[in-house]
């Protein structure tokens, strides 16, 4: 790759814009102050994963003007999570109401879907399923829930961060394996992006994401695996697979929260990796545990579906049945 010192330089000005942030959330204070709900005791400036949002956008924005990425993957990643990112921005700065903030997510989701030309058909068990304008409603429904999932799982210090670069490093590296050399630009230059940021927010974090970056890097993978599947439906199964860790825990806990009558959208602790945390009374075991598991699990997965064949659905199940023990194991989803 001609061009690789692009990847420090992106983590690099990350890291130092992070750093600038953070004074100015000290300054301003911007702080997220321990309560009940809270995972963290120590008073903490939020908001830094703005640094990642500008430096992505700025990096990917240069990217499509010299061609070395589509325009229309750069509209609809850029439209659909700067949108995301000022929503979280004015939320991280005061309170946007629930139901402005899901029509957001759905004009950002719809925008996203458009540039992508809606989901494509996907291959399951065999059968190949295309649903039409079904399809793309259900593409609108699953771009909103992972920025949602990825805004409840970056609850405790570098979490989201470590998930976000292991996803993209493991399929950057897949797409080299399997001769889409050019389709490695847009997810490694976001693991830079969040690389220099982590920096910052690795435990115990100095400064935390905040809704504005935690709901970007949501849509904006979301993004990644819809754009995978119209390359074959092996590259967007490897996506889920990759971020199976955060899928399962906030899909599980969300669906045993809803069965008990809890109002889901209030703020509470109640996922695996927050019992663990707990557990372990601190946050550093779970966020290297969860690094682990995708690097030593979830990855090696992900290759046998895109380059040994392996049916994707099948290896979604393999991956997520281990997972979802360990989400019953920590008690995600019930009662603190």
């Amino acid at each position: 790759m001609t061009y690789w010192y692009i990847f420090p330089l992106v983590a690099l000005v990350s890291l130092l814009l992070t750093a600038v942030l953070r004074r100015y959330a000290l300054r301003r204070s911007i702080i997220d102050i321990p309560n009940a709900r809270s995972s963290h005791t120590v008073p903490t400036p939020r908001g830094g994963g703005v640094a990642i949002v500008l430096t992505y956008a700025f990096s990917l924005f240069v990217l499509a003007l010299l061609q070395w990425v589509s325009i229309a993957e750069s509209v609809a990643l850029l439209g659909a999570g700067l949108l995301i990112a000022v929503i979280g921005f004015m939320d991280d700065h005061g309170h946007i109401a629930a139901r402005w903030r899901l029509l957001g997510h759905f004009v950002a989701a719809g925008w996203a879907l458009f540039w992508m030309q809606g989901l494509p058909p996907i291959t399951v068990f065999g059968f190949s399923l295309n649903l039409g304008w079904f399809g793309h409603l259900i593409g609108a429904f699953y771009l909103v829930w992972m920025l949602n999932l990825y805004n409840f799982m970056d609850g405790i210090d570098g979490i989201a961060s470590l998930e976000a670069i292991c996803a993209c490093v493991g399929l950057s590296l897949i797409y080299f394996f399997s001769g889409y050399e050019t389709l490695i630009w847009s997810p490694l230059l976001l693991a830079m992006a969040v690389a220099g940021f982590l920096y910052w927010n690795f435990p115990p974090a100095r400064i935390f994401m905040g809704d504005a970056g935690s709901g970007f890097l949501g849509i904006v993978l979301g993004g990644f695996s819809i754009q995978a599947a119209w390359i074959g439906s092996e590259f967007f199964f490897a996506w889920l697979i990759m971020l199976g860790v955060f899928v399962v825990d906030a899909t599980f806990t969300l669906a045993r929260r809803l069965a008990r009558g809890d109002k889901v959208y209030e703020a509470h602790r109640s996922h695996a990796y927050q019992f663990a945390s707990r557990q372990f009374g601190k946050h550093l075991p779970v966020t290297v545990s969860i690094g682990v598991i995708n690097v030593v699990w979830l990855f090696p997965l992900a290759l046998c579906v895109t380059l040994l064949g392996l049916d994707g659905s099948l290896g979604l199940v393999i991956a997520y049945v281990p997972l979802l023990l360990l989400a019953v194991k920590y008690n995600a989803g019930m009662r603190e």
